[in-house]
């Protein structure tokens, strides 16, 4: 069964991102270490929490996998990828391991 892990950036007071190198060094990192192993990637950038309300999150990136074995490989892989997320942004990520469901 597919899985995705979902990786959160949430905006607060005095926390900063830098979407010029997420986009332009991150991820190249994560296709480099994560992406043998993941079926696809999808980052969204927060722009607004609804009408007329300013957005609570910086970014969203989805990962997708075949399954908790391409997951675990991945994770296994990961420890380069986490180093650099302090080069881009002083966010704690949340993240959440999910089964796709649709």
């Amino acid at each position: 069964m597919a899985v995705s892990l979902q990786v959160i950036y949430p905006i607060s007071e005095g926390k900063t991102f830098d979407y010029n190198y997420y986009t332009g060094t991150h991820f190249g990192l994560v296709d480099e270490h994560l992406g043998p192993h993941m079926d696809s990637m999808v980052v969204t950038k927060g722009l607004a929490g609804g009408p007329d309300v300013p957005p609570g999150i910086f970014a969203v990136a989805t990962l997708l996998f075949k399954d908790h074995d391409a997951l675990n490989a991945a994770m296994g892989a990961a420890p380069p990828v986490l180093a650099d997320i302090a080069n881009f942004t002083n966010v704690q990520p949340q993240m959440l391991i999910g089964e796709v469901i649709s």
